[in-house]
């Protein structure tokens, strides 16, 4: 799914993975190691841990509510009528994506395409 993509509010969207983060994160480890060996193993694990996570995580836009995923197992399901407020923050380098439902909060690394995530979002769950 490409920037353009204008999702149907009424249609299923399931997002394609993004590895941008974590492989970030493990290129940024590779010098830290040499560095601070701590540091760099820290984040070259949480780059592993993360790139695992978008390899097996889904979330998927339908007419009611944003659906986790973890393979073919439904984790979570959030339904849209239950939410304040979303952003997407720092919309240049899309890095952390909040939604607040009216019970609890919700921080989610963009593992995710960011242009569908945010089309999506913008047609079901109109900000405020």
């Amino acid at each position: 799914m490409t920037s353009s993509f204008a999702p149907n509010s009424t249609s299923t969207v399931e997002l394609k993975p993004s590895y941008n983060i974590p492989v970030v994160l493990l290129v940024a480890s590779i010098p830290l190691l040499l560095v601070q060996p701590l540091v760099g193993g820290v984040i070259g694990l949480l780059g592993l841990f993360l790139m695992f996570q978008a390899g097996i995580i889904r979330l998927q836009f339908t007419a009611t509510d944003l659906d986790l995923y973890r393979g073919d197992k439904l984790i979570r399901r959030f339904p849209y009528q239950e939410w304040q407020n979303w952003r997407i923050f720092w919309p240049g380098i899309p890095i952390l994506f909040y939604f607040k439902e009216i019970n609890s909060i919700h921080f989610l690394p963009i593992l995710f395409d960011p242009n569908t995530l945010k089309a999506c979002l913008e047609q079901r769950c109109p900000r405020i």
